[in-house]
């Protein structure tokens, strides 16, 4: 059992029976849909943080819901533990590789090592990754994203929001990843006003230190660049990214949400007043996607990458504070032409 503690996790309805999962840890949810003659349906093993984030994977997992009702699929997603080995994460995709699921998607890029392995032992069946594209298999699509141009709209948005010239940015773990969402911002926050105040931090050196699953460690990150006078936060590091928002609500600043819109997630309802934005990726739809090419008998490989040009990433507007500002939208709307015309060329480190 994973041992995650969080402010609070939505209660996800759907009809599904839990089954659990000998010496894996964690569990899954079975439909009972059917499937099609090609595929016993969809598999889905969660990254770090599990479902109930309101951000990353919950984001895999509303695609994982769409491909059961719109594509008419069976389904099996797993949870992560605690503290896991690549070799947990092997067994883990063998289980649903091994019980008939295509695709099978690990949600994150420390699934690369264990995709590569099973991969090549069930060539038949298409495997994807989000976040990796170092497998290069025939058989296996690389799912990944132009997070840092999201990220620079991020940054136009807080330097437009903030009242103290002065924002802050908290990454998850110290990693490549991460490292995009960082440089995006900070370059589109300097393309407004180059002597912005930025605070950055990290929260922890790998994942498996809990970076994107301590919604604690997200919330000490928060109150230091708070005290130091931010008074607008972007956080790129999954469930610890609730704590980050839950401290920017208490001091009343404005925090700014990532990968799914959490403005609107229910588990976060409270504090939604002080949620300016998400930069948002599409996960739900290369989940979905991927699904349908495998059921369509056309399985998709190879790297697949989103960008804002194909709306595979963005910033959510359904704050209306947010939305109604006229100066910050005239700020993103050329900040977006001129990512897209190829004008602005955004930084990854």
């Amino acid at each position: 059992m994973r041992r995650v503690s969080r402010i609070a996790v939505a209660g996800v309805a759907t009809a599904s029976l839990a089954v659990a999962l000998s010496a894996c840890g964690g569990s899954s949810t079975e439909a009972s849909s059917g499937g099609s003659a090609k595929t016993k349906g969809i598999g889905l093993a969660y990254d770090i943080g599990g479902k109930g984030d309101q951000s990353f994977n919950d984001a895999a997992y509303a695609g994982f819901q769409k491909a059961e009702k719109d594509l008419k699929l069976s389904g099996r997603d797993i949870e992560p533990q605690d503290g896991e080995s690549d070799a947990d994460k092997v067994q883990r995709l063998e289980q649903l590789a091994k019980s008939g699921y295509n695709p099978v998607i690990g949600v994150g890029f420390v699934y690369a090592p264990a995709v590569k392995e099973v991969a090549a032992k069930y060539p038949k069946i298409t495997f994807g990754i989000i976040d990796d594209e170092q497998d290069k298999a025939a058989n296996v699509a690389d799912m990944v994203f132009h997070e840092e141009q999201a990220s620079y709209l991020a940054g136009v948005a807080a330097a437009k929001a903030t009242k103290k010239d002065h924002i802050g940015f908290v990454g998850g773990v110290d990693i490549p990843l991460i490292h995009k969402f960082e440089a995006g911002y900070v370059q589109g926050a300097q393309s407004v006003n180059p002597k912005i105040k930025i605070e950055k931090q990290y929260l922890t050196q790998t994942p498996q230190e809990g970076g994107f699953s301590s919604p604690d460690k997200g919330k000490d990150a928060a109150e230091g660049q708070i005290e130091a006078g931010a008074d607008v936060i972007y956080a790129a590091a999954g469930l610890s990214g609730q704590g980050v928002i839950q401290s920017a609500a208490s001091h009343k600043v404005w925090a700014i949400g990532v990968d799914s819109d959490q403005y609107k997630q229910d588990a976060l309802a409270k504090y939604k007043d002080y949620i300016l934005t998400s930069a948002t990726k599409d996960v739900a739809g290369a989940v979905y996607n991927l699904a349908k090419s495998v059921a369509d008998g056309k399985p998709a490989t190879g790297v697949v990458r989103a960008s804002l040009a194909t709306g595979g990433v963005g910033l959510a507007d359904s704050n209306p504070a947010f939305k109604n500002n006229a100066d910050l939208q005239a700020a993103l709307k050329k900040a977006e032409a001129g990512i897209k015309d190829g004008s602005i060329t955004v930084k990854t480190s």
